[in-house]
């Protein structure tokens, strides 16, 4: 039989792969033949990288080869490791009892995601919401802080015959957080791996029971723990907090972009000032615009996005987090209210996204350039 491309793919169609019931040909794993007189070069994709497994192979490849054409045959065979592409893809809410998870992120650090994250949460309680909070700033949770509850831990419960963890509760919110699995001075220095299996484990090791929202403050910027996030359970929706200042909103706008990017796709609900003016308790009335104005609202329109809050530079919101209360249980005061108008956004825009878009879903990411 003549030696050519075509009869060579033709005898190797009758070699199984090793464990398998596929052939090397039909199962697209043989790239290509290349024939030279009587030397023949082979390039074969293959799951199983060992030096084993590749033997194996060869062996099969090239007895079938001398047989089928002739002994003194030269055969070469270039291995190649095929990817294996682990997606997921979970329709509807994989929490069971959650009906909406919102991710809390911003561009930059600094720019008061957490005070946000802590304030929205206890506004949705207050206006009559089942709430939860995920402290997902693995490398500087402060949520604890916040919500008067550092040096507690959650307690370990039994669910459906499977261990779970009850979340702390505060204020109407319940809460997970790294921070209350570590001491305040502990610096948690881990790779992204590991810092995204502590996440999922903080989201489904946790008895949420039965939530009208799940509020999950992210770290700053788009790394690891957000990837792990939009792969691990499907999300509302994302708020992205910002100040005013241009260094703040080009961050900013990163985030959003991230968010809207074709490999993720999760939903903008809106943009977040926080810093917007400052307004000194002697002088009520007065607004000081120290880190610019209005920057993000110029941003959310650019971007096509809601602008959900403008929430003012007061003193007694830093006091209100220091003191584990957060601001807006303050009553009758501007930032209460403008938590409480900020609260009542968030709902009227998840429930447009939710009459107008379909169900979300977990992101499927196998390859982002980039990465």
């Amino acid at each position: 039989m003549k030696i050519s491309k075509e009869n060579v793919s033709g005898s190797l169609n009758k070699i199984q792969f090793p464990s398998s019931e596929s052939n090397i040909v039909d199962s697209g794993s043989l790239l290509n033949v290349q024939v030279f007189g009587k030397e023949i070069v082979l390039d074969i994709e293959i799951s199983n990288p060992t030096l084993q497994y590749k033997k194996k192979v060869e062996s099969l490849c090239i007895q079938n080869l001398k047989n089928s054409f002739s002994n003194d045959l030269i055969i070469k065979i270039n291995f190649s490791q095929k990817e294996v592409k682990k997606e997921i893809k979970i329709s509807g809410n994989p929490i069971p009892g959650v009906k909406n998870i919102i991710a809390i992120s911003s561009g930059k650090g600094g720019v008061g995601k957490s005070t946000m994250s802590a304030n929205l949460a206890t506004s949705l309680a207050e206006i009559g919401y089942s709430v939860g909070l995920v402290d997902a700033d693995i490398y500087g949770p402060s949520i604890p802080i916040m919500f008067d509850l550092v040096g507690e831990s959650p307690q370990a419960i039994e669910v459906d015959g499977k261990k779970k963890m009850n979340p702390l509760s505060n204020y109407g919110v319940k809460i997970v957080s790294m921070g209350s699995f570590t001491q305040a001075d502990q610096a948690v220095v881990w790779r992204g791996p590991m810092a995204s299996k502590a996440l999922n484990q903080l989201i489904w090791d946790t008895h949420w029971g039965e939530l009208d929202y799940l509020i999950v403050d992210l770290p700053p910027g788009t790394g690891d723990i957000h990837l792990a996030l939009v792969q691990a359970i499907p999300l509302t929706g994302a708020i992205v907090i910002t100040t005013p200042q241009q260094i703040a909103l080009a961050d900013a706008k990163k985030g959003v972009n991230m968010f809207q990017m074709d490999s993720i796709d999760v939903p903008v609900l809106g943009i977040v000032e926080n810093m917007a003016y400052f307004t000194p308790e002697e002088l009520p009335e007065n607004k000081y615009y120290i880190f610019g104005k209005d920057g993000g609202k110029h941003l959310a329109e650019n971007l096509g996005v809601k602008l959900l809050a403008q929430i003012p530079l007061v003193q007694s919101l830093r006091e209100a987090a220091d003191a584990g209360r957060p601001a807006v249980l303050q009553e009758n005061t501007e930032i209460s209210e403008s938590f409480i108008s900020f609260a009542k956004n968030v709902v009227d825009s998840v429930n447009q996204r939710n009459s107008e878009l379909p169900e979300t879903e977990a992101v499927r990411i196998t390859n982002m350039k980039g990465c």
